[in-house]
């Protein structure tokens, strides 16, 4: 199986095998792209940034392309959040890659990073603290052994600091300074609530912190740890060296040369808003909580499926309903999916969800509560999910009742749009047929599937003992005629 993090700063892969020991690491590939380097004033990114992100896919794609897609999972961070029109670049990096990319929100990020470098720990109830800063952001959390309880993601990160302060290459003690201060600053509004939680260790992640380890170890301020006075010790030798052309410490490489400042200004406020004064390196990050979070989808240990529920619990969903409502549509679409083209798993997984939430609007108001559905699916934060999962799980949900739009699967992937328009229209049936809310089953129905059709065939009589439901799927169909969709019953 693979992982692929496609980061501000660099891309990485990790190609792993599970065993009954656990994962092995069969391959590793790593390459400075700097994505966050090219994004522009009006969030765009430069043709030159563009053809580096592209060829590195190129490369990466080779490697990923006799991995079955079931198997590899692809994740975009804080450049891709913030890309305009990241849909035209996505198309193309999946080009290159032959997979799906995912854009992942930062708390989504926080918590993949928080089960890559815990996994595998003693469970011994110790609280830790996790901190990675990435080419864009800087996520910090606070977790034990069940797993993280407080995440944030700060746009700050090595790439994005390097040009906000240093992009002249001047490295003066004053520059650094102002840098560090105004880390300092944007983590201020988080200091309370993570102060008040506490740790008992402080674990850092990602390539930007371990850069700063190793320079420290090799000018002998610590074999296992960056420390306070490491910081400040290198904070002084890189004033020293006065420019990022000067750059010359010890341990540091070449590619990492260009955004150290940035790195450590960040890690320096990280420190001085905390008050920490010791962390732990890791050697694992995001794309190994990227394999094992994929590691527990393939072993029926997804983490969707237990947001999904405690979604539903927060809201307090009538969950008998939504249990009838998910056990019809699942049948319509044993039924049907050979002729749609719907064999993956993860389409019968999201309709699925879709059942589970599709009422949660209702928390909000029962009129036009498909759409306040709608909207919480794509806003909240759901563990697992990326924000083009919400946007697919949303445009089902939104789809289900009411006037028929297509609005909302035009701004899916291409791959997901005619797939989700058919969920929404099982997810329709469904919801018709259990309007009474009551135990009585729906009877048995036989589901045909066409390009663009729907045939139901009922047991006979059925219909005309149920006039509501035949009203309902009467006026469903004259609303799917307008989008050239024939939703037949008899």
């Amino acid at each position: 199986m693979a992982a692929v993090d496609l980061g501000s700063n660099s891309f990485h892969m990790l190609v792993a095998r599970a065993g009954e020991s656990g994962l092995q690491v069969i391959d590793r590939l790593r390459e400075p792209v700097r994505l966050a380097e090219g994004l522009t004033a009006d969030k765009t990114l430069s043709a030159d940034a563009e053809a580096r992100a592209l060829d590195c896919l190129e490369r990466f794609g080779q490697r990923l392309k006799d991995i079955p897609a079931h198997r590899v999972r692809i994740v975009g961070t804080n450049t891709l959040r913030r890309l305009r029109r990241a849909r035209h670049f996505i198309a193309q990096a999946e080009a290159c890659l032959g997979h799906r990319v995912e854009v992942i929100a930062g708390v989504e990020e926080a918590r993949l990073i928080y089960g890559g470098v815990t996994h595998g720990l003693p469970a011994n109830g110790s609280r830790r603290l996790v901190v990675d800063i990435g080419g864009g952001s800087t996520e910090l959390i606070i977790g034990a052994d069940d797993g993280p309880m407080l995440m944030r993601s700060v746009h700050m990160g090595c790439v994005s600091w390097t040009q906000q302060f240093f992009a002249t290459g001047d490295l003066s003690r004053k520059s650094l300074r102002r840098a560090r201060l105004q880390a300092s600053a944007a983590l201020k509004y988080l200091v309370r609530d993570y102060r008040e939680a506490g740790w008992d260790v402080a674990l850092g992640a990602s390539g930007s912190i371990r850069s700063i380890w190793r320079v420290g170890a090799a000018m002998g301020l610590g074999e296992h740890h960056v420390t306070r006075g490491s910081i400040e010790a290198i904070e002084q030798a890189v004033s020293d060296c006065g420019s990022i052309a000067a750059l010359d410490l010890p341990g540091l490489r070449e590619d990492r040369k260009p955004v150290f400042a940035g790195s450590l200004s960040v890690l320096a406020g990280v420190f001085d808003s905390l008050e920490i004064d010791s962390m732990e390196v890791s050697d694992r990050a995001l794309r190994e909580g990227v394999i094992y979070d994929l590691l527990g989808r393939l072993s029926d240990q997804d983490v969707r499926d237990r947001s999904t529920t405690a979604l539903a619990g927060r809201f307090k969903l009538d969950v008998a309903q939504a249990q009838r409502v998910e056990q019809f549509a699942a049948a319509l679409f044993d039924q049907v999916a050979p002729s749609w083209g719907l064999d993956d798993d993860e389409y019968r997984h999201f309709l699925c969800w879709a059942a589970q939430l599709h009422e949660v609007g209702m928390a909000i108001s029962y009129a036009g509560y498909h759409k306040h559905s709608a909207y919480v699916l794509a806003q909240v934060d759901l563990h697992g999910f990326s924000r083009t999962d919400q946007q697919i799980l949303a445009a089902i949900v939104r789809g289900h009742r009411g006037k028929w739009s297509d609005d909302g699967f035009k701004s899916l992937p291409k791959g997901w749009r005619k797939a989700a328009q058919r969920l929404a229209v099982l997810l329709r049936v469904a919801v018709i047929l259990n309007r009474g809310r009551n135990l009585t089953e729906p009877p048995a129905v036989e589901a045909r599937a066409g390009k663009s059709a729907l045939k139901l065939r009922w047991p006979t009589g059925w219909l005309e003992q149920h006039a509501l439901t035949r009203t309902d799927l009467e006026q469903d169909a004259q609303r799917l005629r307008a989008c050239k969709f024939t939703l037949e019953f008899t």
